[in-house]
């Protein structure tokens, strides 16, 4: 299985996988609570936070679902992470704008990205081109993470800033991390 998950991104079996960067940067930084949508490109990393006990961690059936509990849990005192596919990502301009940006919120969401480099889906390809601009809109600071040696300072610094500036951070996933979703013939 971890041959096979190393094929699938693009590095050798021993070396540490994007989605074992991701949990070590979420327990570093005390974020306990992963609320996600379910995703294919996800699947390891939901699972690997599943397995650990420092994470309360659940699937919601939106976006907005698990960007509101974020919001609540950040005003009871504890941090979160939100995880989610670009899709959905289409679904949360106003929970944006009218809770995580006026309400200083540091949400940290996890967003992989669909809709480039070789995506069979129009509507995949429409969000994809209106996320960026979406977050710019808003004012969010957001990141593409595209090389697994930059991953984790990426990633760790995008969460410090999101706390100590109480501002909500994306980081989106590229296929050039991930691998991407296996498109069948």
């Amino acid at each position: 299985m971890a041959v096979a998950e190393a094929q699938t991104t693009n590095q050798a079996p021993h070396e540490r996988s994007w989605h074992d960067v991701a949990l070590q940067t979420l327990k570093r930084n005390d974020i306990r609570l992963v609320p996600y949508v379910p995703d294919r490109i996800l699947t390891t990393l939901i699972r690997n936070i599943h397995a650990d006990p420092f994470f309360t961690t659940f699937p919601t059936a939106r976006e907005e679902e698990a960007v509101g509990i974020v919001a609540g849990a950040w005003m009871a005192g504890m941090r979160g992470a939100v995880l989610m596919q670009t899709s959905g990502f289409a679904t949360l301009a106003n929970v944006l704008a009218s809770l995580a940006v006026p309400y200083q919120i540091p949400l940290i969401m996890f967003v992989t990205e669909r809709g480039t480099l070789g995506e069979f889906n129009y509507g995949q390809a429409l969000v994809c081109r209106t996320m960026r601009p979406v977050l710019d809109s808003l004012a969010m600071e957001h990141h593409t993470c595209t090389r697994l040696d930059e991953f984790e300072f990426i990633a760790d610094r995008s969460i410090k800033q999101a706390i100590t500036t109480q501002a909500p951070v994306a980081l989106i996933l590229s296929p050039l991390l991930t691998g991407g979703k296996v498109f069948d013939k």
